[in-house]
């Protein structure tokens, strides 16, 4: 799965107008000085990137038990929703 990984590294580094060299799988997004409207934006990216619906809360980010920490948090929660969702599209 690197290519999702190098695909949401894209996405993170455009939202948060950084080289996308410099992110790494631990890279903590609280560390990226992103705003909410940019961690809004960011999940738009990243659901119409991988057709994918994304369960966000801005009041609870784990209400959905995805972690927002680490690019890599991230990475494993669009993998596994990726995994679901198009599991139950199949059906």
């Amino acid at each position: 799965m690197a290519n999702m990984e190098n695909d949401i590294i894209e996405i993170v580094a455009k939202q948060a107008k950084v080289d996308g060299a410099t992110l790494k799988a631990d890279t903590r997004l609280s560390e990226l000085d992103l705003q909410s409207i940019d961690i809004i934006e960011l999940i738009f990216a990243i659901e119409d990137k991988f057709d994918i619906e994304v369960p966000y809360s801005p009041n609870d980010l784990n209400s959905a038990g995805i972690s927002f920490e680490t690019i890599g948090d991230l990475v494993g929660a669009v993998e596994r929703l990726t995994a679901e969702q198009h599991a139950q599209k199949s059906v």
